[in-house]
């Protein structure tokens, strides 16, 4: 088996549950991997973290859930561990987590501000952290970001604010992490066509979004499809871990920095 196979290799993905989450856990149940444990943040995604969790063992992997909201960093490290108890090793860690608001300067509250702080950034530090200490050598280690990264744009500035200093923990944490052989990286997809973007935009904003990307008219949505970013996924987790330190800005022409 190749290092940087996915078949036989166990897999932690937070948000796992849907969505993004739930097709990248899909996706490497698909490619042999040999376990998946899937994170999901409430009850209100229990549902749908357990119907992920049947198709996994479906495609011929094992597969757990896991509940926990990575807000603090004893949940992390708790998710962490019952993975490793759960299957033995880690190989592959990959975050999907995130929270948007679009809203002015003027209007987010001190509140607003540190939930998404500790959402965006807070648990992906500790995330980043627990992973380097938890996976196996030669592991792969993947956080979500947003393409907002690389735009220029009013009302978003505690989302996009709040995923930026994740660059600077893949940046050291690639460094860190790499003579284990353990590779680094953040991918931030453009606007997904998921209930997260429609949550927060206008029929006008959304009109302007599914035409704004180079790719749009070749896309079934003009929108980033969560289909078009899992297979960058799978690449960094296997034959790509000589991508590390890096963000990628997968948009379909969107943005770029």
């Amino acid at each position: 088996m190749s290092t940087h196979a996915i078949a036989g290799k166990y897999a932690l993905i937070a948000g796992g549950a849907k969505n993004l989450g739930g097709l990248i856990a899909r996706d490497l149940a698909a490619q042999g991997a040999a376990g998946v444990a899937i994170h999901y943040n409430s009850a209100a995604t229990k549902a749908d973290a357990e119907a992920t969790a049947e198709a996994v063992r479906a495609a011929g992997a094992t597969a757990v859930i896991m509940q926990g909201d990575l807000t603090s960093a004893a949940a992390v490290s708790t998710l962490f561990a019952g993975a490793l108890m759960a299957f033995g090793r880690l190989d592959i860690a990959i975050n999907t987590t995130g929270k948007v608001l679009k809203k002015p300067f003027a209007d987010i509250s001190e509140a607003e501000y540190d939930e998404m702080f500790a959402i965006n950034a807070k648990a992906a530090f500790f995330f980043i952290k627990e992973a380097g200490a938890t996976l196996a050598d030669n592991g792969k280690l993947v956080t979500l970001v947003t393409s907002l990264l690389g735009a220029f744009t009013p009302f978003y500035s505690s989302y996009a604010g709040a995923k930026a200093p994740v660059e600077h923990f893949t940046r050291a944490a690639s460094k860190e992490y790499g003579a284990r052989g353990i590779s680094v990286t953040a991918v931030g997809p453009g606007p997904m066509d998921t209930p997260f973007f429609y949550g927060q935009e206008a029929s006008d904003a959304v009109a302007y979004h599914k035409s704004a990307a180079a790719l749009s008219p070749f896309s079934k949505t003009g929108l980033t499809d969560i289909e078009d970013i899992v297979p960058l996924i799978r690449f960094l987790a296997s034959d790509g871990w000589w991508i590390t330190g890096q963000t990628i800005l997968a948009n379909g022409g969107y943005t770029t920095k």
